[in-house]
């Protein structure tokens, strides 16, 4: 199977593996760089769903204000904030600050590593 024939849930978790460190991207510019405006919540399902042998940098993907998007008491929680916190991002009250960590696609980036 080529990538123009990935099913949209491995569409996600290519665009997901291509966040490089110290940056982050949001639900919604996930599936719309995978193809599928509009589909932020499938996003979060297809994370839910990805095998961990992919070991996708699930971490890096916050809310479009920049927020975790787990409950702040949650272990899921604490693990994403601690996992960018080592990537040297900065998490303040769960929130970091899109203006300065989220991931902005290079035009080859664009081109050749998003082919569908």
């Amino acid at each position: 199977m080529n990538q123009t024939q990935l099913s949209p849930m491995a569409k996600i978790w290519h665009v997901v593996a291509l966040i490089p460190e110290g940056h982050v991207s949001s639900y919604g510019k996930i599936a719309d760089l995978a193809g599928l405006p509009g589909r932020a919540r499938y996003v979060s399902r297809a994370l839910k769903m990805a095998p961990d042998t992919l070991a996708l940098p699930w971490h890096r993907v916050i809310n479009s204000q920049g927020k975790i998007a787990f409950p702040e008491t949650s272990p899921h929680f604490i693990e994403q904030m601690q996992r960018l916190r080592s990537e040297a991002i900065e998490v303040n009250r769960g929130r970091v600050k899109l203006s300065k960590y989220e991931w902005q696609p290079d035009l080859a980036t664009l081109v050749f590593a998003l082919p569908f």
